[in-house]
């Protein structure tokens, strides 16, 4: 059985659009999030730092909802559009990781759905498997 997970912490899409966490046989598959708010606003003035802080605590609620942890992430693609500022990237995801940390690939796009968004993450987790 597919179960979507939600957060009262992270907004969801409009119906029909996509889901930001499904969950099948223990795997969960996270949706691209970014760090705009509930209000579809993205904090002024955020840098990659801020914004990839913002996605990561998103992420958290999300597998804290499916019952998972942050070391369950097995499998991360972070999208940025000034790949020159990837170092605040890494410093975030920093913050959030530890042990050996999840695959990753970091791909620089020419845009992401909005002019003041620089960073966008997507991610798989399994769930209960990860370090305790």
């Amino acid at each position: 059985m597919i179960t979507r997970y939600t957060s009262p912490k992270v907004t969801e899409p409009a119906p029909e659009l996509w889901s930001n966490c499904m969950v099948c046989d223990g795997i969960a598959y996270f949706a691209g999030l970014t760090s705009r708010g509930s209000d579809g606003v993205t904090i002024d003035g955020a840098d990659e730092y801020e914004q990839t802080k913002i996605i990561f605590e998103k992420h958290k609620a999300l597998i804290e909802a499916a019952g998972g942890k942050m070391s369950d992430f097995i499998k991360l693609t972070i999208f940025v559009t000034r790949i020159e500022n990837r170092k605040q990237v890494w410093d975030a995801r920093a913050e959030f990781f530890e042990g050996d940390f999840p695959a990753c690939s970091l791909v620089e796009v020419s845009n992401l759905a909005g002019p003041d968004i620089y960073v966008e993450i997507e991610g798989v987790a399994h769930l209960g498997k990860g370090p305790r």
